[in-house]
């Protein structure tokens, strides 16, 4: 098969030009694709596998785990394209890497949002299963990017996201010419006062695939900017591409401890003496 077919059973997929041995089991998704080369300078080594449109992907190691990248564009529609086409050559957890607006006052540029948790207020999603179904992080990457952000002494918050389709209307922005999408103007004080942490445009879908699919998925963003403060600034945007790189060894060895003792699942128990 070639990349040129778009047989979901191709060895070669029709989007990522990927195939088979090309990704590791846990793959890290930026939107921006030049974000690629910053998140593989904290690696060992890597090797460009793919670029196709807005994907480009590498695969190298981190302290000795195997390890892979995928950059999936803006938004859910190619992000989901991203997790189907990956999960069908044998990747089995996603770490969404990308950078958000926070939306609670105490929350800093240049902060951490560790996702629990997603608002599918974008349709891709709805596409796959009906509109209640929760979109949630898997509990074993939450536990490795909380451990893998205090390891490096990184300040983080962990809660739930809100994930839209658009940067402008569907985020409370003004679009072109002053355009006020109906119910714009107090979507960021309902979602503060839900105690909503931050907005992005892609993990829910990540998510809720990975869910509906029985894979691992979880997200950290650096924050941009805080909309309740007006404060914006790039800073801190190597901080979530380190966090989930460390996160992926330590899934790794988490994951080497359940072979170990014949555990289902990651549970504190397992780093804890219990007979103490």
């Amino acid at each position: 098969m070639t990349g040129d077919s778009e047989d979901p059973n191709a060895d070669v997929q029709y989007h990522l030009e990927v195939g088979p041995g090309d990704v590791a089991e846990t793959v890290l998704l930026p939107g921006n694709p030049e974000r690629l080369e910053k998140i593989v300078a904290h690696w060992d080594d890597h090797e460009m596998v793919a670029h196709h449109r807005e994907y480009r992907t590498a695969t190298g190691t981190s302290e000795g785990t195997p390890i892979s990248v995928t950059s999936t564009g803006i938004g859910s529609p190619s992000a989901a394209i991203a997790v189907e086409e990956l999960a069908r050559v044998g990747c089995e957890t996603f770490l969404r890497v990308g950078s958000c607006g926070a939306i609670q006052p105490e929350m800093d540029v240049g902060d951490l949002v560790i996702t629990t948790g997603a608002v599918r207020q974008e349709g891709t999603s709805e596409e796959y299963v009906r509109e209640d179904y929760p979109a949630t992080a898997d509990q074993e990457v939450v536990s490795a990017l909380v451990a893998a952000a205090e390891h490096l002494g990184y300040d983080y918050h962990t809660g739930v996201t809100m994930s839209a389709d658009s940067f402008y209307a569907g985020q409370g922005r003004p679009g072109y010419d002053d355009f006020q999408a109906a119910g714009s103007a107090e979507l960021v004080d309902q979602l503060r006062e839900a105690n909503v942490k931050n907005i992005e445009m892609e993990a829910s879908a990540i998510m809720t695939l990975a869910n509906v699919y029985g894979l691992r998925a979880g997200a950290v963003c650096t924050v941009y900017a805080n909309r309740e403060t007006g404060e914006f600034r790039t800073e801190g945007e190597s901080r979530a591409a380190e966090t989930a790189t460390l996160a992926t060894h330590l899934l790794a060895k988490m994951d080497a401890v359940k072979r170990e003792v014949g555990a289902d699942r990651w549970h504190a128990g397992l780093s804890l003496d219990l007979e103490e």
